[in-house]
């Protein structure tokens, strides 16, 4: 039986914020996103094809923390110490989440100018000693 739809990936993912000079200037200057374009109450950012939109709430039924976004780095500890340098509030240091044997995942979180909590992430292929 064929399926009615079929999702095919992320369009879009939604952040809630309360002052959007200070997200657009976070996400633009801090994180380093691309800018695409700003309307009243949104600005839009482009993160390697999924597009992020950071929203102001319409009315208290959306006005919630956002989703934790896993934002991938090659070099985490690198990453973590530059951000730092920007004043970015981290939850934690980096730290070795999963070791499978050929790799290890490495995260640590931080807080946006909202509070919403994101984190850095870095798969990073493990040496095999021979």
């Amino acid at each position: 039986m064929r399926p009615e739809f079929q999702i095919k990936g992320i369009g879009q993912v939604s952040i809630r914020v309360h002052n959007m000079e200070a997200a657009t200037q976070f996400y633009r200057d801090i994180l380093g996103l691309q800018l695409l374009f700003q309307v009243p109450n949104m600005t839009f950012f482009e993160c390697n094809g999924i597009q992020i939109v950071l929203s102001i709430a319409e009315n208290a039924q959306f006005d919630h923390p956002s989703s934790v976004f896993y934002f991938n780095v090659d070099h985490i500890h690198s990453a973590y110490e530059a951000l730092t340098r920007k004043q970015v509030q981290f939850l934690d240091k980096p730290h070795k989440v999963v070791d499978t044997g050929q790799t290890e995942t490495w995260m640590t979180f931080f807080y946006d100018p909202d509070q919403n909590v994101h984190a850095l992430m870095s798969i990073i292929p493990t040496l095999l000693n021979d």
